[in-house]
């Protein structure tokens, strides 16, 4: 059986570094907070460049808690994409915020800089950009548009923890960014957990407040913030991980490169921007007949999944929405998309010698 993610077989790699990273934190008895947790957000300062780096419970905390710390309020629209997962709208909807469906360039399934801008209004405080799949959209763009129109940007960087654009590397691009720690993340934990960065001192000030019940002092509570928390045992095995990302993320850019010298012009992986690197959080591509190409993945014996099977806007949880949806992209990625199994474990040649049988 192909397992979509291996992470039993990362674990098995460094096995005797995560006994002993979990060991040392159970023999402790400091589980929650703690030298562990303020080492690995050090850490993952040092990597990103980020001067505040905010670990908490996962990475749609981290946008609920970065709404919060920009002072999102009832009415406010926020431009999110139209092709993603859930959770960026979500977080704005139900801290009582409005989204609005962006639509995506065709190719890099990035959210497009154009259709943000044919969004904003007067009632537009700010803007979500995705790093959808691994890879960034055009920040300079993004930004460019952000700041010419007095709106905060928020980068959800949950997919692409490693990435970088022009050489400078994700979640450093939004006045507040975050990631997730999600287990199926190029960078995951065992468990949920998650990060917020920003180089504004004022902000991370407001971000740790909120994520500690809104104290920085104990039982002095100066705003009604949340409980969200990453576990020290999660910190640990996520300093484990971190010190083999960047070794993981050249095994996941050559086993993308076998995948992409295999398919065919009917199946079309998805496509880089000038200037980036991916994480490959999925390997996706865009299968004309989808129906043909699922059953022939079956046939073979390979596990996929659809991320995602339909735009944002077609959610229930959305229909009282009322927008102009012409999203013409996002729509017919939505019927299109496969991704298939990826990781810096996974055996694609196994996987690609599969498929010559079917394809």
């Amino acid at each position: 059986m192909i397992p979509f993610i291996n992470v039993r077989a990362q674990r098995e790699a460094y096995l005797k570094e995560f006994q002993q990273a979990e060991n040392e934190v159970l023999g402790s008895g400091c589980y929650i907070g703690g030298p562990v947790v303020q080492a690995l957000e050090a850490e993952l300062g040092q990597y990103t460049g980020a001067k505040h780096v905010i670990t908490c419970g996962s990475g749609t905390d981290a946008i609920t808690i970065a709404l919060l710390a920009l002072g999102i309020k009832p009415g406010d629209e926020v431009i999110v994409p139209d092709f993603t997962f859930i959770a960026p709208a979500e977080c704005v909807m139900r801290l009582g915020g409005i989204p609005k469906f962006a639509d995506i360039d065709a190719e890099t399934f990035q959210i497009s800089a154009e259709s943000i801008e044919k969004l904003i209004n007067e009632k537009t405080r700010g803007i979500i950009a995705v790093n959808l799949f691994g890879q960034c959209p055009d920040y300079k763009r993004i930004k460019e548009c952000a700041r010419q129109n007095n709106l905060w940007l928020v980068e959800d960087s949950a997919q692409a923890f490693g990435a970088t654009q022009d050489g400078i590397q994700a979640c450093t691009f939004g006045d507040i960014s975050t990631t997730s720690f999600y287990p199926a993340k190029p960078l995951g934990s065992y468990g949920d957990g998650g990060a917020i960065f920003t180089q504004d001192d004022d902000l991370a000030k407001k971000i740790r407040l909120i994520a500690n019940h809104g104290s920085d002092k104990r039982y002095v509570h100066e705003i009604c913030g949340m409980n969200s928390r990453l576990d020290a045992i999660q910190a640990a095995i996520l300093r484990v991980k971190l010190r083999h990302l960047d070794n993981e993320l050249k095994m996941r850019r050559e086993n993308a490169r076998k995948y992409n010298e295999f398919f065919s012009a009917k199946i079309v992986p998805q496509k880089f921007a000038s200037g980036n690197t991916s994480t490959y959080a999925q390997y996706t591509v865009l299968a004309e007949d989808r129906k043909t190409f699922l059953k022939q993945l079956e046939s073979a014996g390979v596990p996929y999944c659809i991320h995602y099977p339909a735009p944002l806007h077609k959610q229930p949880c959305f229909k009282d929405l009322v927008q102009d949806h012409a999203n013409t992209n996002a729509s017919e990625a939505s019927q299109k998309v496969v991704s298939l199994p990826f990781c810096a474990f996974t055996d694609v040649e196994e996987i690609i010698a599969r498929l010559k049988r079917v394809l």
